[in-house]
């Protein structure tokens, strides 16, 4: 006879927070969403702090390269999605890691015989407007001149012209020496008002380059996560099946972190690719598992050496499992029961395990109900796949623009891999349907009324941290009428069109 579990299955739209004390220091400006990312010693600090509680979806139709970039300059970090051939993937990784590094290995070069055809499609390719003209065309040779796009006038200009007749040549740059620290490269670039600086060694030859444009994107977006190089952190999905040679192509590609992309982490293929990741790099990459329902599950990927948990499995708005298998559980339980777990280890062990929250997630507030149940972060694809950044199309259907969103377990998706269950059988039914989602413009315009939304509800409920709420917040169960009560009503709503 089966094993019955007497709670209900709930989800976050049947709780309410209830306020706590708002005291005169609980004010927004005076909040803290920062939040620890991997496992780490109780008595030791995390190796890897995200500065807001969101990472995106690992799924075709949200985390491209750009919405990683764009999500790790607010704060947050993006899972590049694994659905794809390991070179495309790990060459997503390099473009994020490039976009802002401080001291920039040039990928944009040539000779001094090239033409100006060959500059402006090398300027279409790559999309930087900067070029190291060095005596062999490469990232590393002897450092000749610049082009930028204040040399040349597309409209005007012979595109036979050779490079050496419209470069800025050596003896008119102000370079760096090898050796000058990144906040001396700054001050020579706004001392001598310049856009870029090359740095150069002893032997003339080209290292890297200095960009103001860097400078200033730090200084307009404070709650950027990068590491000691001033490079973006970024993530990346694996799967069970061909982790021994995507994961070594992923850490060359740079790499901070991975994750198990899977409709169910409770298994010995997720046991087995753990074991191997930390067999052959140890702690050189974090690496999180899931997804689990219950405490049993995060034990056993935390036992195989899961560095964070992902919980949830169904709740995703373009999931379908619970409807084809009958497999899941609500968000809200499963989350209370793993976090329950998590505390639970914690205090044997003196180790925390991070747990991220997968899936159902409807409206702002039930982020907040996540955080103060127990999610460290939180991961969302219908929220992200909104904006500008997500790599699909922007369409017009009928009054309405909107992005296409389909499931990893679509047949569009074709990630046989995530739902794998052993043996040479490929994916027989859907779990993720096609589907469009309302086109919501820009991610930080939006990111900052999310954000704003969760730090006045963390006042309302006497916190100015997750910590704080997590130990403080007060949740009530509520009844279907109430939800109706929450809601505008007996109102006629004037029409805003």
């Amino acid at each position: 006879m089966a094993n019955y579990l007497n709670d209900v299955s709930r989800t976050f739209g049947e709780y309410l927070l209830i306020p706590g004390l708002t005291t005169k220091q609980c004010i927004p400006t005076n909040v803290s969403l920062k939040t620890p990312f991997v496992k780490y010693n109780t008595d030791e600090k995390p190796a890897i702090m995200l500065h807001i509680p969101f990472v995106s979806a690992i799924m075709q139709a949200v985390s491209g390269p750009d919405l990683a970039i764009e999500l790790a300059r607010n704060g947050g970090l993006s899972f590049i999605f694994g659905s794809q051939s390991i070179t495309s993937q790990a060459e997503m990784v390099r473009k994020v890691k490039k976009f802002k590094a401080g001291f920039v290995v040039s990928d944009s070069n040539l000779m001094p015989d090239n033409t100006l055809a060959d500059v402006i499609k090398l300027v279409k390719k790559t999309g930087h407007s900067t070029i190291g003209v060095t005596d062999d065309g490469t990232p590393n040779g002897k450092l000749l001149g610049i082009v930028t796009s204040r040399d040349y006038r597309i409209e005007k200009d012979d595109p036979s012209m050779k490079v050496h007749d419209f470069m800025t040549p050596f003896e008119k740059l102000i370079v760096g020496k090898s050796g000058i620290s990144l906040s001396e490269a700054n001050q020579k670039l706004w001392e001598n008002k310049l856009n870029t600086l090359p740095i150069i060694d002893d032997d003339q030859s080209l290292i890297y380059f200095v960009f103001r444009k860097d400078y200033d994107s730090h200084r307009e977006n404070p709650c950027e996560l990068s590491d000691a190089t001033k490079k973006l952190l970024v993530g990346a999905g694996i799967n069970t099946r061909d982790y021994k040679k995507r994961v070594p192509a992923l850490i060359e590609a740079g790499v901070d972190v991975l994750c198990i992309d899977s409709s169910d982490g409770y298994s010995e293929w997720q046991q087995e690719t753990l074991h191997w990741i930390k067999t052959n790099y140890g702690d050189k990459v974090p690496v999180g598992a899931g997804n689990v329902v219950d405490g049993e599950g995060f034990r056993y990927l935390v036992n195989a050496g899961a560095d964070f948990v992902k919980v949830g499995i169904g709740g995703g708005s373009i999931c379908i499992t619970r409807e084809q298998k009958g497999i899941g559980r609500g968000q809200a339980t499963a989350l209370i029961d793993v976090a329950h777990t998590r505390d639970e280890y914690m205090k044997e062990k003196g180790v925390y395990v991070p747990i991220c929250s997968d899936g159902g997630l409807v409206h702002d507030y039930h982020m907040v109900l996540a955080l103060a149940m127990g999610a460290d972060f939180l991961m969302m694809g219908r929220y992200f796949a909104r904006f500008d950044e997500s790599p699909t199309k922007t369409l017009r259907v009928g009054n309405n623009y909107v992005k296409e969103y389909w499931g990893e377990g679509s047949n569009r998706a074709q990630n046989w891999q995530r739902y794998d269950m052993g043996g040479n059988e490929s994916l027989k039914f859907e779990e993720g349907v096609d589907s469009y989602v309302p086109y919501a413009g820009k991610m930080k315009d939006n990111l900052d009324i999310t954000l704003g939304k969760i730090k006045a509800t963390l006042c309302s409920c006497g916190a100015t941290t997750i910590e704080d709420l997590q130990k403080n917040a007060k949740i009530t169960l509520v009844s279907s009428t109430s939800i109706v009560e929450g809601g505008a009503h007996d109102v006629i709503l004037k029409d805003q069109g």
